[in-house]
């Protein structure tokens, strides 16, 4: 079976990074981080640690996108009938729970 990718880029513009971060990431006090090289090309590049922060990790003034927010949500929105079907639950759970 081949595996299918995603950019980083696209990761990042299309609402993945700062979703992964506003909802999990960020309240643990991580975040990940996106380098861009000079020719243009996106990784991942680190992870934030400011675990000893006590609010943890928080975007700046009008940093966070709502059409982000958005996109996100309507793809996972599509996704949960079928992963309550399958799993009975949204969130997988390790075998035996």
């Amino acid at each position: 079976m081949t595996i299918k990718t995603m950019s980083i880029k696209d990761f990042r513009t299309e609402g993945f990074l700062q979703e992964a971060n506003r909802m999990f990431f960020h309240p643990l006090g991580l975040a990940l981080s996106v380098s861009i090289d000079d020719d243009g090309v996106e990784t991942l590049s680190e992870v934030w640690d400011y675990r000893d922060d006590p609010e943890g990790v928080t975007f700046g003034p009008g940093m966070i996108s709502k059409e982000k927010i958005d996109h996100v949500r309507s793809l996972r929105g599509g996704k949960i009938g079928p992963r309550l079907a399958l799993l009975g639950g949204i969130i997988q759970q390790p075998e035996g729970e």
